[in-house]
């Protein structure tokens, strides 16, 4: 039989789930607010969007960086949500390298100024323990390296270069993605195609040079060219 919570136990559950609560409600406040405001919002815009003073949303962040990282931590559910899908899907390998490129491309298309918010940093006000942008980096490599890796050990070749090849691919993409935010010079669409070309030919080159022809209409299985 289930024991109930009584007395003061009780009350710190309820007050931790208030808080935590509360906590989230702030989040998506800041959110809205870098939203319409910009990357630059200060805690007054916060606290005007969440209809409360300042001092109440002290009472829930340490400080300033505190909220940021709380942020920057909804903001990599939002990208890992998009992206997680992507990165395990199946089908053809052009078609998966250009649906993973479009799903990164897609929310930063869609949050703007929430992607600059936690790419500046600006709005901390100490220096932050965890690097939101670098650990995003890093989790998305980190999955790259462990699919290229098998396909590599799959064709019998060398997969140690997997993972500097997975993090090369993520700044390129990353890079690329800064550059159009500004610039608005073509369709996502686009870019998303011009990036899975150059990293399906520098797959394809891999492959060929270990003497392996892969289809890139077709999932990519082990397929040896004749001699």
């Amino acid at each position: 039989m289930a024991r109930t919570v009584k007395g003061p136990d009780a009350r710190r559950e309820r007050w931790k789930g208030h808080r935590e609560q509360r906590r989230a409600e702030f989040v998506e406040a800041t959110i809205a607010a870098v939203a319409r405001k910009g990357p630059d919002v200060g805690m007054e815009d916060v606290a005007a969007e969440a209809g409360v003073s300042k001092p109440v949303l002290y009472r829930h962040f340490t400080d300033k960086s505190d909220l940021y990282l709380a942020v920057g931590q909804k903001a990599t559910e939002l990208l890992m949500d998009r992206m997680g899908p992507a990165l395990v899907a199946d089908g053809p390998i052009r078609a998966r390298i250009e649906g993973i490129v479009d799903a990164y491309l897609s929310v930063i298309e869609e949050n703007p100024n929430l992607y600059r918010f936690v790419v500046k940093g600006s709005f901390v006000d100490r220096p932050v323990e965890k690097d939101v942008v670098a650990e995003d980096k890093n989790l998305i490599a980190t999955t790259l390296a462990r699919i290229l890796g098998d396909y590599l050990r799959a064709f019998d070749m060398d997969s140690g270069g997997a993972e500097p090849w997975a993090h090369a691919l993520v700044g390129m993409v990353q890079n690329a993605g800064d550059w159009w935010l500004d610039r608005q010079t073509m369709s996502r669409e686009n870019l998303s195609d011009y990036l899975a070309t150059i990293i399906w030919h520098a797959i394809d080159g891999l492959l060929r040079s270990a003497g392996v022809q892969a289809d890139p209409a077709k999932p990519l299985t082990p397929l040896r060219l004749v001699d």
